[in-house]
């Protein structure tokens, strides 16, 4: 990164209203004590747009923007919302991608990194907080948007594992690996392991497909069976796997695979 491609950050409150000049910049630093109006006048209208319509009235670089007003105050954040949707994809693959591939784009600092991995973990306590010592069964939608947000913009596999009581309550989620991008590693034995230490009496498994196609693999059909095996001598059932897809997922049971 040259001097010239830097950003000035500094955290900002998201809306700051009073705070001197946080408005939009050019690309080029400004020197003086204020900002021309017109770069004032846009941060206002973002802001007041998502205020009367929220963030259906917005496509995903404006919104992108409103993040960076609080990370970049004084520059002109619109080229690099562009540059992060243009490598990553959409906002949800901004903000769930890797503080190492963020560095590398163009313009993103500390702040910038800080404040999307702030919002990706306020995103995740929101979705977490619906599902949690709630009955599955009933709050299906609400763990299947869990667990959207949570794994379907990551680049890596992971592989998460959902304990319930005898109730079908979720009283645990916990990540029991990471992979590659087609690959995950996972061990009955610390699948038993896990279920034992939080005295579940039943489970959901749950991983992520990269390339966003939920279809099971055979080695994930023969990894669920050996899990499957392994539980159930203890009497603690095996409810679902799931494979998250980018826009679909694949449910084990629906498919007759369990």
């Amino acid at each position: 990164m040259t001097r010239h491609d830097k950003f000035e950050e500094a955290s900002l409150p998201l809306f700051p209203e009073d705070i001197l000049d946080p408005d939009e910049a050019p690309s080029t630093p400004l020197s003086g004590p204020r900002l021309p109006s017109y770069i004032k006048d846009h941060r206002t209208r973002l802001r007041q747009r998502f205020r009367d319509g929220g963030a259906d009235a917005m496509p995903d670089y404006e919104l992108l923007e409103l993040v960076l007003f609080r990370s970049i105050p004084r520059q002109d954040v619109k080229p690099l919302a562009r540059r992060l949707l243009d490598c990553f994809g959409d906002i949800g693959r901004v903000v769930a991608a890797q503080p190492e591939r963020l560095a590398q784009v163009r313009g993103v600092g500390e702040a910038v990194i800080t404040d999307l991995k702030i919002l990706e973990a306020a995103a995740h306590r929101m979705a977490r907080a619906k599902v949690m010592q709630r009955h599955v069964i009933s709050s299906w939608e609400a763990l299947l948007d869990y667990c959207h947000t949570s794994m379907a913009h990551r680049q890596t596999e992971q592989f998460r594992i959902l304990f319930l009581d005898r109730k079908n309550r979720l009283i645990a989620d916990e990540e029991q690996a990471e992979g590659t991008v087609d690959h995950v590693p996972v061990y009955p034995r610390e699948v038993v392991k896990r279920a034992l230490e939080h005295n579940a009496c039943a489970l959901i498994l749950v991983h992520n497909h990269p390339s966003g196609d939920p279809s099971p693999s055979q080695s994930d059909i023969e990894m669920t069976d050996r899990i499957h095996r392994a539980l159930h001598p203890l009497g603690i059932a095996l409810h679902d796997h799931l494979i998250i897809g980018s826009s679909a997922e694949l449910s084990f049971r629906s498919e007759g695979l369990l």
